[in-house]
């Protein structure tokens, strides 16, 4: 091959791969395609994450299943089993669970956030760090700890305090409404600063013009709060109840932590702890599986409710 041939294929070549790049180029910054190609990573990871996922329990829940390639189809069988008495007594506990922590998870962090966002408050940066650390803490961690404090022995902390004001020591752990105040305190501990930050951050949006205006006009604190503070802090608050419900009804830790070994009449067992038992334990994955897609209809259907009693589906002009 001769000299000149050598240079056209070079040119050639170099061209070539100028062109691949150009197109290469134009194709990322092409405003058809490159949406798709920066959403493409999001959109896979909700299919192999969470579509797939969901989409094979659906299925599982109508099978039972001997093992990973022995499966048998049996309808609606592992819902009719489902309903028994474990199953109702775990619902009772998750709704009663859900609902004393909701009513202690946004009062208190409003009343939090509302304290420390006066101008008359002093040491701001300290109290929000001893509110906000126990949300750094793992549940079983934390768990643990008020477990040994809430013990059944005499020299229990708690017992202990209790017995100096001469009441008898308890089995805070055997009783289903002391079991239940262990779990909802020890949620509140750790979620209030969670929550406090959201409504600081709100409480912090609100144009300080409008108290003015309001002080102005009369208002006291009582008026400004309730007339100012909590409709612009609506938002949150929604956002706030919306996941608190869906924590509740999915909340495992706070009752594992405290009947690790068993669970005497039902106390403590939640409905995540019975997909456990049934799934796991008893090997039983069509049973766990129905449970599962049960709850997430529970879950799905109150959020459904109280987002509709806010009126989040009323068009703007209604």
């Amino acid at each position: 091959m001769e000299v000149n041939d050598l240079t056209k294929v070079t040119v050639e070549q170099v061209y070539g791969q100028k062109a691949r790049g150009y197109r290469l180029k134009r194709l990322f910054y092409s405003e058809k395609l490159a949406p798709y190609l920066f959403v493409s990573p999001f959109v896979l990871s909700f299919l192999i994450f969470f579509l797939y996922p969901t989409a094979s329990t659906i299925t599982m829940s109508f099978q039972e299943v001997h093992g990973l390639n022995s499966t048998k189809f049996i309808g609606l069988d592992n819902y009719r089993r489902m309903f028994d008495e474990h199953f109702f007594n775990a619902l009772q506990t998750n709704t009663i669970y859900t609902v004393l922590s909701l009513l202690l998870l946004i009062p208190i962090p409003i009343l939090f956030a509302v304290l420390l966002n006066s101008k008359l408050a002093k040491g701001k940066t300290l109290f929000k760090s001893v509110i906000f650390i126990p949300a750094l803490t793992s549940v079983i961690v934390a768990g643990v700890s008020f477990r040994l404090m809430f013990g059944e022995a005499d020299t229990a902390f708690i017992n202990s305090v209790i017995a100096k004001l001469g009441i008898s020591p308890q089995n805070w752990m055997l009783n289903y409404g002391t079991g239940m105040m262990l779990m909802v305190i020890l949620n509140t501990w750790r979620v209030a600063g969670i929550n406090m930050v959201y409504y600081l951050a709100g409480l912090q949006s609100i144009p300080e013009e409008l108290y003015e205006s309001a002080e102005m006009d009369g208002a006291n604190v009582i008026s400004k709060f309730y007339w100012i503070t909590l409709p612009l802090l609506k938002p949150i608050i929604i956002y706030t109840l919306t996941i608190g419900i869906f924590e509740g009804y999915r909340m495992f830790g706070e009752s594992y932590v405290f009947w690790n070994e068993g669970m005497p009449g039902d106390i403590g067992l939640t409905i995540v702890r019975f997909i456990y038992q049934q799934a796991f334990q008893r090997n039983d994955m069509g049973m766990g599986s129905a449970i599962g897609i049960t709850l997430l209809l529970i879950v799905l259907t109150v959020n459904l409710v109280q987002l509709k009693l806010f009126g989040l589906f009323k068009k703007e002009g209604d």
